[in-house]
């Protein structure tokens, strides 16, 4: 991870979700500030309390990765670009935008058919949406909801982008995981998200109607 993007100071976190393993430790030995869950509360959960966290520190942008080794930290000036350019405040680290990523079948699968749902959802022109590697500006952290625990990816970016916030995304490196396994499974995550989505879109909505009937809009 780079010490600084464009003049501005990288701040590491760890959010420790309840791990059982050295990862808090680990952080902790190189000196980076550790966030630990007494328990495992789920991704939705660790990615809310990190967004709490950048807010917290004043950050003009907030970023966050997967820390399975899938992701590239190194390309964090790519993402956090657009931020500081002031041409987007929502940034999603794209697998696919910049050509074919070579990705396991079931995943591959998984991950297009939930991007073409969130496409049609959001109207916007999303190439992958289930994407661990995002960074929004300081406003749109401060505004973001994250209205579960199991997850964040769908209902994220439904949120941010029904709150009038600009959709961008960069292409980024991906590579498999050497380690471990992914919690994700379709089924399990359709049945914890389908709802979820459904509940966001309601809130959206209301949040849509808001805006429309303001003072500031007429």
């Amino acid at each position: 991870m780079p010490d600084e993007v464009r003049g501005h100071e990288v701040l590491p976190i760890v959010v420790d979700d309840g791990s059982s393993d050295a990862t808090a430790a680990v952080a902790r030995a190189h000196g980076v500030e550790v966030e630990s869950f007494g328990r495992n509360r789920g991704l939705g959960a660790a990615v809310r309390r990190g967004l709490e966290l950048g807010r917290e520190h004043g950050a003009v942008a907030v970023a966050f990765c997967d820390a399975d080794d899938e992701y590239d930290p190194a390309e964090l000036d790519r993402l956090v670009a657009p931020i500081l350019e002031c041409t987007a405040d929502y940034v999603v680290g794209s697998r696919f935008a910049g050509g074919a990523r070579k990705m396991r079948p079931h995943r591959e699968v998984g991950n297009r058919l939930l991007t073409v749902a969130l496409r049609w959802l959001t109207g916007i022109p999303v190439t992958d949406g289930q994407s661990g590697y995002r960074v929004l500006s300081a406003e749109a952290a401060a505004a973001a909801e994250v209205i579960h625990d199991y997850n964040y990816a769908q209902v994220l970016t439904i949120d941010v982008v029904a709150k009038g916030f600009r959709y961008a995304e960069v292409p980024i490196a991906y590579r498999f995981r050497t380690t471990g396994r992914s919690f994700v499974r379709l089924p399990t995550y359709l049945r914890n998200v389908g709802p979820a989505v459904v509940r966001q879109l309601r809130r959206s909505s209301r949040t849509a109607r808001e805006v429309r009937v303001s003072p500031a809009n007429g």
